[in-house]
């Protein structure tokens, strides 16, 4: 991966896990500035948005450090983009999270949250905090990120809300949670975005961030 040279952004907007994500490129070879420079994120080759937390915090922090037309003029040049749990989830239009909370809007859809009467288990746990399997779907996964992944293959999910895209060509892969069958990652154009932490996934999680290099 050292002969990689692209300039890679990860956008600070003070609420996620930045510096896993961070090392995750370091371990690859390959360098990442976390900044929340506009000028840094227009000229990126790369970017990517992660986070941990909610859904309405996050958009207050996007707003007020002025940070969403940059994202989504980003998105709108075709460079490689991916969104990492609450980045993926701010993608979208709205969520249910505390009422209701106007997302992005790059992505036509709704994050909505778990049940807590999920169909195997009504004393299941939200949030789901565990090791979970990717289920393939319409979009197959070669030349995807997942390409080294198995069918079945395990990553590390921390979350109370899924996305539910409109349009459900966009769903790269399913999992399972309790009986309950939700979208995990989605593909549009040169938007990748997973609900999982490849950074907490081992070696099938850092495939995925080498694999998304690649195409840059």
């Amino acid at each position: 991966m050292q002969d990689i040279v692209k300039k890679i952004a990860i956008v600070d907007y003070q609420l996620g896990n930045l510096y896993s994500v961070e090392q995750a490129f370091k371990h690859l070879g390959v360098e990442a500035v976390v900044t929340n420079d506009k000028d840094i994120i227009a000229n990126a080759d790369a970017l990517v948005l992660p986070g941990v937390g909610a859904f309405a915090d996050a958009m207050e922090n996007m707003k007020k450090l002025d940070l969403v037309a940059p994202v989504k003029d980003f998105v709108a040049t075709g460079k490689a983009f991916m969104g990492v749990c609450l980045g993926l989830q701010i993608l979208f239009t709205e969520s249910e999270e505390f009422g209701s909370s106007k997302g992005l809007g790059i992505v036509d859809g709704q994050i909505r949250k778990f049940s807590n009467n999920l169909p195997d288990n009504s004393n299941a746990k939200v949030p789901q905090i565990a090791w979970n399997r990717l289920l393939e779907q319409q979009i197959a996964w070669k030349d995807t990120p997942l390409k080294e992944l198995p069918e079945g293959g395990f990553q590390y999910f921390v979350h109370s809300y899924y996305a539910v895209p409109e349009d459900q060509n966009v769903i790269l892969s399913t999992t399972r949670y309790e009986g309950f069958e939700y979208c995990s990652s989605i593909i549009k154009k040169n938007i990748f975005a997973c609900q999982f932490h490849p950074e907490k996934s081992g070696e099938q999680g850092l495939s995925i961030y080498k694999n998304w290099i690649q195409k840059i």
